[in-house]
C-alpha cells in the first residue's frame, strides 16, 4: 500500500516515516521548503529518507516569508529561548506558522491522490507543550472530512486516511518508539534557530533535550553549548 509521509527531518516525522515502513507501506516522503528559518532541517529530511529507502522523496518549494506571521518565517520576531516546559504550555507560541499543517496536508492529499496512495502520515502530537492548534485531534478529524469530500477517491468511497501515530504520545514515548523502530537520531534535526549546531535553548531543542534526559539517553545531535547528559 502506498503512503505519503510528511517528513520535516525532525524527531517526530522521522519516527512516523519509520512507523509507516513498519506498517508495510511503500513510502513516498514529502518535505517543504517554505523559506523557514531552519532550512537546515531539509538536509535531515533527505538523510532520513535515504536511510530507509523511500520510493520517492519530493521537496515542494513556496515562500511563506512574504507575509511572515511566525518566528519561523519572520526574522524580526525573536525565537523564544530557555523557557521551562510549564511556560511553553501556557499559550500558543510565536513559532506557530499560520495554517502550516493545512497547507502541508493539502499538498499531501494532492500527491496521494495523484499516485493512488491510500494513506497520509503526519507526525502531529497533541501532548507536545507547544500546543499548536493544527496538531490536535479535532483538527485532524476535520481534515479527514476534507479528504473525504474534496477528492474523487473520497467521493467514490475510498477516502485517503490521515494516520497520526504520535497524536497521543509524550515526547519520551516517541523516542522509545523511534528506538524500537531503529530511527537514526543523529540524522534528525529539531532546532528552530537554523545554525550549523543545534542551539539547545529554543522550545524545540528544550523539548527534545528534556525527553532524552528523562530517559537517561544521550542525544547524538551536536549542540552549540554543552548540555547536561551530552
Amino acid at each position: 500500500m502506498k503512503a505519503v509521509v510528511l517528513l520535516s527531518g525532525g524527531l517526530d516525522s522521522s519516527t512516523v516515516l519509520y512507523q509507516a515502513a513498519s506498517d508495510g507501506c511503500e513510502l513516498y516522503a514529502l518535505s517543504f521548503n517554505y523559506q523557514q528559518r531552519h532550512l537546515r532541517e531539509l538536509d535531515s529530511a533527505e538523510a532520513i529518507a535515504g536511510s530507509i529507502g523511500v520510493a520517492e522523496h519530493q521537496v515542494v518549494s513556496f515562500d511563506l516569508r512574504r507575509w511572515g506571521g511566525s518566528a519561523l518565517t519572520d526574522d524580526q520576531i525573536n525565537l523564544p529561548e530557555s523557557r521551562s516546559l510549564d511556560e511553553m504550555a501556557q499559550n500558543i507560541p510565536v513559532t506557530y506558522v499560520p495554517a502550516r499543517n493545512t497547507i502541508f496536508l493539502s499538498f499531501a492529499l494532492a500527491y496521494a491522490e495523484a499516485i493512488a496512495a491510500r494513506r497520509v502520515y503526519i507526525g502531529v502530537n497533541a501532548l507536545d507543550y507547544s500546543g499548536y492548534p493544527d496538531c490536535r485531534p479535532d483538527y485532524l478529524r476535520a481534515m479527514q472530512e476534507v479528504f473525504r469530500l474534496g477528492t474523487k477517491q473520497g467521493r467514490e468511497g475510498e477516502a485517503i486516511a490521515i494516520i497520526a501515530p504520535l497524536i497521543d504520545l509524550k515526547k519520551t514515548e516517541i523516542i522509545q518508539l523511534g528506538n524500537k523502530l531503529g530511527v537514526p537520531w543523529e540524522k534528525t534535526w529539531s532546532c528552530y534557530a537554523g545554525g550549523d549546531r543545534a542551539c539547545g535553548v529554543c522550545d524545540s531543542c528544550r523539548l527534545r533535550v528534556a525527553a532524552f534526559e528523562e530517559l537517561q539517553l544521550k542525544d547524538p545531535l551536536p549542540y552549540a553549548e554543552p548540555l547536561p547528559g551530552n
